[in-house]
């Protein structure tokens, strides 16, 4: 990177910081693409095995402990959350997948939810696919990877709980998964790790959503 490269890669993300500093509120829960609020917005979404982090990663992005709600019980999101930041953005945190303690129909229905809002949402800039950096990928997240490259909606996985694990296996880890995405038409090939409990990599989150999103201020 170059020095000019490095300046303005530094004014993006003082930018991103200080745009997801701004007021944030809670939307709306849409339990049907019928409730789903106005378009007129970009967006970016947040999709996840259950218990990955999705709440505590948004609230580590806009530096607010309690705006989504974060459970010890997986599964419980079972709506399309949806967060207005500064009247510029939203961010929707969707049902997660993989289990919940709800009956095959519910969980069912709620996952179908999250999956039209995926397919039939114009403003949706991308959607970020949080994957547990102690496991990588697994199994369960080849079906929504395979439902975003069959829609081509722009996904990005973000690696959670980097904490949880030393430098090195971060490093392999996120090889491993830049490996496996490789020829994913729809994934993004950089994959960010983070961590919601120390910070680490938040900024470059918020950077990549602004960027995204499009957003100057």
């Amino acid at each position: 990177m170059t020095e000019a490269e490095a300046e303005q890669y530094a004014a993006e993300t003082e930018a991103a910081r200080v745009l997801f500093a701004r007021p944030v509120s809670f939307v709306m829960g849409a339990v049907s693409v019928a409730q789903l609020p106005s378009d007129e917005l970009p967006e970016v979404a947040f999709a996840g095995r259950s218990n990955v982090g999705k709440s505590s990663l948004i609230n580590a992005l806009v530096g607010q402990k309690h705006l989504a709600r974060a459970s010890n019980e997986p599964g419980r999101t079972r709506e399309l959350n949806f967060f207005r930041l500064n009247d510029a953005m939203h961010m929707v945190d969707l049902p997660g997948y993989g289990w919940a303690r709800a009956s095959k129909v519910a969980v069912k229905k709620f996952q179908n939810l999250g999956r039209d809002y995926l397919r039939g949402r114009p403003n949706l800039k991308r959607a970020y696919l949080l994957i547990d950096a102690r496991h990588g990928l697994k199994e369960v997240d080849n079906e929504p990877m395979d439902a975003l490259d069959k829609a081509a909606v722009s996904y990005q996985i973000v690696l959670t709980k980097a904490d949880k694990i030393k430098p090195a296996e971060l490093t392999k880890v996120t090889e491993a998964t830049q490996n496996a995405i490789r020829k994913r038409p729809a994934a993004h090939p950089v994959v960010l790790a983070t961590s919601s409990e120390t910070g680490f990599g938040i900024p470059e989150l918020r950077r990549e959503i602004m960027l995204t999103c499009e957003i100057t201020l």
